[in-house]
């Protein structure tokens, strides 16, 4: 199966995410595209972590009744920061017939060479990097050029959404609404369990 990894905190999730697994679905010819949420968040985003059980719940909501659409406890239910490399090498072990793409943001992609093992991640996988403003094709493509592996990076456009699971947690412990940036089932969870209060 032509796989697609979203990984992220899902801190929560919201639209921006599934319209970023969408165009990666559409314009890379994926079969699925699975949300792989961390155990443990990097520090910008664990301000105002519920715990991953809620992250969880939050995609497993934001995902329901779409096809194309997978979620993954992989990351999750690995006890403290995982490395991709990591995860990509489980994946391969369990299911080695799966061509994997791991989807990425401008900026990530624009970092690979400090990541642990960029070049076995490539190996692995295909790097899928949404385009953006900010960090342009050519800079990421240049930062990456030395790599083995380097051209297994693919590129997806994707519409411009100034959202952020930021901006969305300020939102709700403000008391405003949140309706619309993410699925309702996210914005219900959210009121029903009094997340970022």
């Amino acid at each position: 199966m032509r796989l697609g990894l979203l990984g992220g905190t899902f801190n929560p999730p919201h639209i921006g995410h599934l319209v970023c697994a969408q165009e990666a679905w559409a314009q890379l010819g994926l079969e699925r595209v699975v949300f792989m949420p961390v155990c443990t968040p990097p520090h910008k985003e664990a301000e105002g972590d519920p715990g991953v059980e809620h992250r969880v719940e939050l995609c497993r909501r934001a995902i329901a009744g779409d096809p194309r659409f997978g979620l993954s406890r992989l990351e999750a239910d690995t006890p403290g920061r995982s490395f991709t490399v990591d995860t990509l090498s489980r994946l391969h072990e369990s299911s080695p017939q799966d061509e994997l793409t791991f989807i990425v943001g401008g900026d990530m992609a624009h970092s690979l060479p400090t990541w642990h093992e960029p070049e076995k991640v490539l190996s692995l996988a295909t790097l899928a990097v949404a385009e953006r403003s900010g960090v342009g094709r050519d800079e990421i493509a240049a930062s990456c050029a030395g790599l083995a592996g380097a051209e297994k990076i693919r590129f997806f456009d994707m519409p411009r959404l100034d959202i952020s699971s930021t901006e969305i947690r300020r939102r709700v412990a403000a008391g405003e609404p949140i309706r619309y940036l993410v699925p309702d089932a996210v914005a219900d969870y959210i009121d029903a369990e009094g997340l970022y209060r």
